[in-house]
């Protein structure tokens, strides 16, 4: 198992549950700033898994993960599986307008042409991404891990809400975990990062809402929603969400806004800027370290995310 830069620590904390080493490679700039990777010791003839979110700076972690993956498979590697906890470019998973890319689809051909022959992810912005592939792509959802700590909290009168329309079908399962009501904010976007809230959908007066979504990234999104939810009559707001991508002045959003709290997981490594306390970020690596196990000893991975 080798891990590039955008998430060692939790490269590490895996190796660690797993009882293994992570493999030696060194990652490194040229003076012009093209990437140089050595992978450090024999591969050839081997299962590998590389652990690598595409999280800021994007487009330099995609980079790196791509050039590792040629450098594997030109070290005869048997098996080259991608452990990508965040796959980015996924919100452009169709053709919105006219002449616009389908960048969800254009990771999925580098990934598999580069020579990937599995990717495990969690949380695609869409599910369906996963046909963008032709190869075997295992799809976890961090779900289960943001549901048990909301059930440790041991809130009453809970309710889920869904903050736009896209994201019932998530609020509906974590809504099973906790054995909830869910609620919809009914919202337009005129623009790319721009929401405006039309209407709330279900009864949270007198309760605790808990928004769900998949990544936060400005965090307009569920600061907005959360000003809305007490408007209308919720007890507090708190908020949940896999992937902290958290980009520009989403923190102080966040911290200035009217959520009691903000959970996330740790897909994406939060910077010491970034860690405040309104943030609670939860572990993903004992779920991707089952997932890996299952993939290793050629078990079934669908119990983990059924």
């Amino acid at each position: 198992m080798f891990s590039l830069n955008s998430n060692r620590q939790l490269a590490e904390e895996m190796a660690k549950l797993l009882g293994c080493e992570l493999g030696k490679c060194s990652v490194n700039q040229f003076s012009d700033g093209e990437i140089q990777i050595n992978i450090e010791e024999s591969v050839r003839g081997s299962e590998v898994f590389v652990i690598q979110s595409a999280s800021e700076p994007t487009n330099t972690h995609i980079m790196e993960l791509l050039i590792m993956i040629d450098a594997l498979k030109r070290a005869s590697a048997k098996m080259i599986n991608v452990v990508m906890p965040y796959y980015s470019y996924a919100r452009q998973d169709r053709k919105a307008r006219s002449r616009e890319p389908i960048t969800a689809r254009l990771i999925a051909d580098l990934l598999e042409k580069t020579g990937a022959t599995r990717v495990l992810t969690i949380d695609f912005h869409a599910p369906q991404a996963q046909g963008f592939f032709d190869i075997p792509v295992d799809h976890l959802t961090g779900i289960p891990i943001l549901s048990a700590y909301f059930v440790k909290k041991a809130l009453d009168d809970v309710v889920i809400v869904a903050p736009h329309n896209g994201g019932v079908v998530r609020a509906r399962k974590m809504a099973g975990w906790l054995n909830a009501p869910i609620a919809l904010i009914d919202r337009r976007r005129p623009e790319h990062d721009v929401s405006e809230i039309m209407n709330i959908v279900g009864n949270i007066e007198g309760k605790n809402a808990i928004i769900i979504d998949d990544l936060v990234d400005t965090a307009e999104t569920i600061t907005t929603g959360a000003n809305a939810l007490l408007e209308n009559g919720a007890k507090a707001v708190y908020a949940c969400g896999t992937h902290p991508v958290l980009s520009g002045e989403a923190v102080s959003r966040i911290e200035s806004s009217a959520l009691k709290e903000l959970v996330v997981t740790n897909t994406i490594k939060l910077p010491e800027e970034k860690r405040i306390s309104k943030i609670t970020s939860l572990s993903i690596a004992p779920l991707l370290v089952e997932a890996i196990e299952r993939i290793h000893n050629e078990k079934a991975v669908s119990p983990l995310f059924e």
